[in-house]
């Protein structure tokens, strides 16, 4: 489908490959202007369609019945996970680990959609590192909630770092960085029987919910998965 306006507002080399950042007027929508990330050439992410983002804070903020939260995002991207969680005044610090410092530079220079609404915010944190490096460590502080939304899937992954993430190793290292009744989510664009039977086997309380919307570029419906995970098992 063709476009109008389209504007390349970053065009540069990362540790992960050919990163672009592009806006554009969907001629199909005319007035609807989206922000879009590619990666080697392949579409990342966009701001068009974010429901599933913004319910991984929702539905774990939901989960959570505690005050001055202290979050952990994994990932920033366009930042609508970590805005979402900032829209609740219930969190009170909010971290986001971010591997990509051209990612980091989008928001500083205002170059996506949320950055005045993120720049302005006083308990945001962002650190340029490796979130899944960091969880597979000793924890250095504790959070109570843990949200990630890195890979495209357990299965389809960005890097080899987060490989061992997905097992019940490398969650049981993962959950040590969490308060108790502290939540750990993540995001996926695939359904992951393997990743939920590992996090059933280190955590006692695990959510595995679908978000659909109609994707009216392609015309389908989509479906993202979202899993939650509370408590160690066996407790």
């Amino acid at each position: 489908m063709p476009d109008s306006n389209l504007e390349i507002l970053a065009y540069e080399m990362s540790p992960l490959g050919l990163l672009c950042l592009r806006r554009r007027e969907l001629l199909s929508q005319p007035g609807t202007i989206v922000t879009e990330v590619t990666l080697n050439h392949e579409f990342l992410m966009s701001s068009l369609y974010t429901d599933s983002e913004r319910a991984l804070a929702q539905t774990a903020l939901q989960m959570h019945a505690g005050s001055d939260l202290q979050v952990l995002v994994g990932g920033l991207g366009l930042g609508y996970t970590a805005r979402e969680a900032l829209l609740s005044d219930r969190v009170a610090r909010l971290e986001v680990v971010e591997l990509l410092p051209q990612v980091i530079d989008w928001l500083d220079r205002g170059l996506v959609p949320l950055s005045s609404q993120l720049g302005d915010e006083q308990r945001l944190v962002v650190t340029e590192g490796d979130v899944y490096r960091r969880l597979a460590g000793p924890p250095d502080r504790l959070f109570d909630m843990i949200l990630i939304d890195v890979d495209h899937s357990p299965e389809e992954r960005l890097g080899e770092e987060s490989v061992s993430f997905y097992t019940a190793t490398g969650l049981r290292a993962a959950g040590q960085h969490l308060r108790d009744e502290g939540i750990l989510a993540v995001w996926s664009y695939a359904e992951s029987s393997p990743f939920a039977d590992a996090l059933r086997e280190v955590f006692s309380e695990v959510r595995v919910e679908p978000v659909s919307y109609d994707n009216r570029l392609i015309d389908q419906r989509q479906t993202d998965w979202l899993f939650f995970a509370r408590g160690p098992a066996g407790v």
